[in-house]
């Protein structure tokens, strides 16, 4: 018998999500796109309550009628720290410009949040990184930053 039995030897699948991923910061996006971002966290998926985020049937939810309503999205990493590793809980960009006279930004925002302001869904937080702020990370965006950064981590 060998000693090592690869994960097909084993009948062992590999989900999508196990594969590696680059996902980037929301931060670099704003920056990448030169305006403000729009992203969902899912507070059950964070480090303190550590849900899988596939499972959440509210992301599922979110997800399907962004899909269905044709809303352009991908996921994406946190706002990116010098100081703190994140993995990634699930969180989404919403690609769809922060702008009040845009008619698919009126439709996002009505279905994620009630007129007041507040969020339909209780888990799912909506946030907006402002070019500004992303600004502020732009030195990340040289050649080799991170690499640079994981070897003094």
């Amino acid at each position: 018998m060998e000693m090592y039995q690869s994960r097909e030897d084993l009948g062992i699948t590999i989900r999508e999500r196990e594969k590696p991923a680059l996902l980037g910061h929301i931060d670099a996006i704003a920056r990448k796109l030169q305006r403000d971002a729009f992203y969902l966290a899912f507070e059950l998926a964070d480090l303190l309550n550590f849900k899988d985020y596939e499972e959440l049937d509210s992301r599922k939810r979110i997800l399907r009628w962004f899909d269905d309503e044709s809303v352009p999205w991908r996921e994406c990493g946190p706002y990116a720290s010098e100081t703190t590793m994140r993995s990634h809980a699930g969180e989404v960009f919403i690609d769809v410009p922060f702008d009040e006279g845009d008619t698919q930004y009126w439709k996002v925002q009505a279905f994620l949040e009630y007129p007041d302001g507040t969020m339909r869904v209780d888990d799912v937080k909506l946030y907006v990184v402002p070019l500004g702020d992303a600004m502020k990370n732009s030195h990340h965006d040289a050649p080799c930053f991170w690499e640079r950064w994981a070897e003094n981590f």
